[in-house]
């Protein structure tokens, strides 16, 4: 018992040593849409919390886009990403009405 993590084996089929190498591009891809989806939904909870509607209401729009394109790809599941823009939706229009 050297390690914890087994070593990984390399495939040795041509079709299995390609599908490893789009694993790769995706994972990377996938890993990049999902870090801007979780920033665009941070900075508006931040906006929010601030208390800067004028803010709050131009990154909400962008974040929208950001989170139907992330869901419309299936990294994110349409309900998480409808639930997100719900709740920000209702605090970003709490803060309007507050002043």
């Amino acid at each position: 018992m050297a390690s914890g993590k087994p070593k990984k084996k390399n495939p040795r089929l041509a079709s299995g040593r390609k599908r490893v190498r789009q694993d790769v591009k995706i994972n990377a891809a996938n890993t990049s849409l999902r870090s801007k989806y979780r920033t665009a939904v941070k900075n508006v909870e931040k906006a929010v919390l601030a208390g800067d509607k004028t803010k709050a209401g131009e990154l909400f729009a962008k974040m929208q886009a950001v989170v139907d394109t992330v869901a419309d790809k299936g990294i994110f599941h349409k309900n998480k990403a409808a639930r997100d823009k719900s709740r920000l939706a209702t605090k970003v229009k709490a803060l309007a009405l507050a002043a």
